[in-house]
């Protein structure tokens, strides 16, 4: 067919529309760049012949079938080409666009941590993969399920189209062919292990999401999103608040065709943080890092808006810093392994050794009550964290832009967490 020789085998996308020269994005996730095939642009006929070309072979042969059709676009699955037509009056000319994948990993190719390994491997069932459009996310979930296939589990899909390549074994639902309600009730009555939805786009996807993982089914869904903590809030107002954290549990952020970000969440009732007074606790949704454990977000009902609350990253006044100065060199004369962090006006957050704790907040909560008089602040008292495994010798490069880490050749390929005094940077 003439729309396939557009390709090559580094050829991601191609585009084509009505009165403009045919042209490729070429490359990979994260690395491309769009060019030109040809330097005549296309005219109505011409086009329309590609398009009649891809109806008649849909028809006619068993690896192609249009997906989903309306009446002024048509989106259709030929082998790995994902095609999507749009036509006047919806567009303002005739638009072929076409996608195919240049690459199958499994998940054996991705760089994954061991606590991450070990969280999608064994409790992780309730999994968010989020990126921008053409990050590599249908790629890491068809790895996903595949794993998951290959562990004994029973493995099946929710698509609009299907376009996921997976072995014979998983068997694929076409979204657009079935209602919400006829999909949710073969899922249950099929009983899988682990259900790929790729991808979620609007309030009946999420809820379907939703239904179905509440119901006990292991989900993994795909969404766009620009960070990872919007993939969440592309929930909120559609899902209560307080049930989100018993739908997802972890959020997988794709970037450049690569896990960038994880982050885990789970339900608290507490004072949010940057506030002081006791009866402003309140059913809070936390988001961590998965890898540190630091809180990173706070979701919480705030009059009648749920608002999203980064935690870290804000900039301390210079009071707030003479005081976290003042305060960590005080407690210092009790306690040598001390570190103290102002996140408001009105609280601190005292990180000592596991054994030292008790010591400060002494009985019944005596001491740490007296501290909290002195200070004028709410104290919270954690555990001390340090980094683990072996520090490597390196050399850095400032550039314009950046900063270059020259490591020994017997680190390539490894992945590594960088800390500054003990604090983890990234």
């Amino acid at each position: 067919m003439k729309l396939f020789t557009f390709f090559d085998k580094n050829t991601m996308s191609v585009h084509l529309k009505e009165g403009v020269v045919p042209r490729a994005k070429v490359g990979v996730p994260g690395n491309w760049t769009l060019t030109n095939i040809s330097s005549e642009p296309l005219d109505k006929e011409t086009l329309t012949a590609i398009y009649l070309e891809l109806e008649e072979y849909c028809k006619n042969h068993d690896d192609g079938r249009s997906e989903i059709r309306q009446a002024s676009s048509v989106v259709m699955q030929i082998r790995d080409y994902r095609i999507v037509v749009v036509m006047p009056p919806l567009a303002d000319a005739l638009e072929i666009t076409t996608v195919k994948p240049i690459r199958k990993l499994s998940l054996a190719d991705y760089p994954l941590s061991q606590k991450l390994t070990e969280r999608i491997t064994h409790t992780a069932e309730g999994i968010l993969v989020a990126g921008a459009p053409g990050m590599g996310k249908s790629t890491f979930i068809q790895a996903l399920g595949e794993f998951y296939a290959c562990q004994h589990k029973i493995v099946k899909t929710i698509e609009a189209p299907r376009d996921l390549k997976l072995q014979e074994d998983i068997t694929q639902y076409a979204l657009s062919h079935a209602t919400s309600e006829e999909m949710r009730d073969i899922i249950l009555l099929s009983r899988p292990d682990y259900t790929l939805f790729d991808e979620m786009r609007n309030t009946g996807d999420f809820r379907l999401f939703a239904d179905l993982r509440l119901s006990g089914v292991g989900m993994i869904g795909v969404v766009h999103a620009t960070k990872p903590v919007d993939a969440i809030q592309r929930f909120v107002g559609r899902i209560e608040l307080g049930v989100i954290p018993q739908i997802i549990d972890t959020v997988i952020f794709i970037k450049d065709g690569f896990v960038s970000k994880t982050m885990s969440l789970n339900l608290a009732v507490k004072v949010p943080s940057g506030m002081n007074e006791s009866d402003l606790a309140r059913p809070i949704v936390m988001v961590h890092d998965f890898e540190t454990k630091k809180l990173e977000y706070e979701m919480y009902s705030y009059g009648d808006e749920t608002v999203v609350v980064p935690v870290i990253g804000r900039e301390k006044t210079p009071s707030q810093k003479l005081a976290q100065s003042m305060i960590e060199k005080d407690i210092k004369k009790l306690f040598a392994d001390v570190y103290v962090d102002i996140i408001s006006d009105n609280k601190c957050i005292i990180y000592l050794s596991p054994d030292d704790i008790p010591k400060l907040i002494g009985p019944n909560g005596k001491n740490i009550r007296k501290i909290e008089e002195r200070l004028g602040l709410s104290v919270d008292v954690k555990e001390l964290t340090r980094p683990t495994g072996e520090s490597i010798r390196f050399e850095p490069l400032i550039r314009e832009k950046d900063i270059l880490f020259r490591l020994d050749d017997i680190h390539k390929d490894k992945q590594f967490d960088l800390f500054v005094s003990d604090e983890y940077l990234l």
